[in-house]
């Protein structure tokens, strides 16, 4: 592996870490294990910490292919809690408000969900890190300033209700980039006439790439190790030729 001319590395994204961890660890692991003093790096797509799933990792040269996984389509498996929301539209935070779920049954989810599909206009939530007068969004919601957010367009492909019990729903989302789940929960939420937040978030597919192609940090690790290994076997042999 030539990490500096440039490698692509798919990974699954560990629940609690922040995509900037992700990336950090991967950039520890290279460069203590190859001993490598800088090495570009960045992904491609950001996922919250209480997400899971595929991330896009790329080092040197590669790193200019980010953009274009960036623009490609997504897909996600959702669980969504329906008669609660919390300012954040996720387990961040705690539960602000709740609502009435009786009327709410799987048909009316199905008919309600399917009008989500196709071009949407969304409002990012004020727990994200959309930049408004040169600040993040989540700076001014957790110093409890009120801030005004325009809505975004984007393309929702595919909604599909996987299960629903309890009040909890488990979705697939098929969509474009720019897609704040969250958010998308909140909407769902507010069209079933009562509330929602996502206690549950797994991305499954950026482009071609699914959760089968990904390894974890630690198999990346054991790889990287390897690696080192046998290029040191390789080096002491060479010496012993010499």
């Amino acid at each position: 592996m030539d990490f500096t001319e440039g490698e692509i590395l798919y990974f699954d994204k560990p629940l609690r870490w922040t995509s900037f961890d992700l990336v950090n660890k991967a950039r520890n692991i290279i460069r203590h294990q190859l001993g490598m003093k800088k090495i570009k790096i960045g992904h491609a797509g950001t996922l919250d910490p209480l997400a899971t799933g595929v991330m896009i990792v790329c080092t040197g040269r590669a790193t200019k292919k980010i953009e274009s996984f960036q623009y490609q389509t997504k897909e996600y498996i959702a669980t969504l809690k329906l008669g609660a929301t919390t300012p954040s539209f996720d387990l961040e935070t705690e539960v602000d408000a709740t609502f009435p779920t009786e009327h709410i049954t799987e048909s009316l989810l199905r008919e309600t969900l399917s009008h989500f599909i196709g071009e949407i206009k969304q409002i990012p939530p004020t727990y994200s890190a959309v930049k408004i007068n040169g600040k993040r969004a989540y700076e001014y919601a957790r110093k409890g300033e009120e801030v005004d957010i325009k809505p975004k367009t984007l393309v929702i492909d595919e909604i599909e209700l996987l299960s629903f019990d309890d009040n909890e729903a488990k979705i697939r989302v098929v969509c474009s980039k720019g897609t704040y789940i969250r958010a998308l929960a909140r909407d769902i939420g507010e069209a079933l006439n009562s509330g929602a937040h996502l206690i549950g978030l797994q991305r499954t597919r950026i482009g071609d790439v699914t959760l089968s192609d990904c390894m974890t940090i630690e198999q990346f690790e054991e790889k990287i190790e390897q690696i080192s290994e046998e290029y040191k076997i390789s080096n002491d042999n060479n010496n012993k030729e010499l």
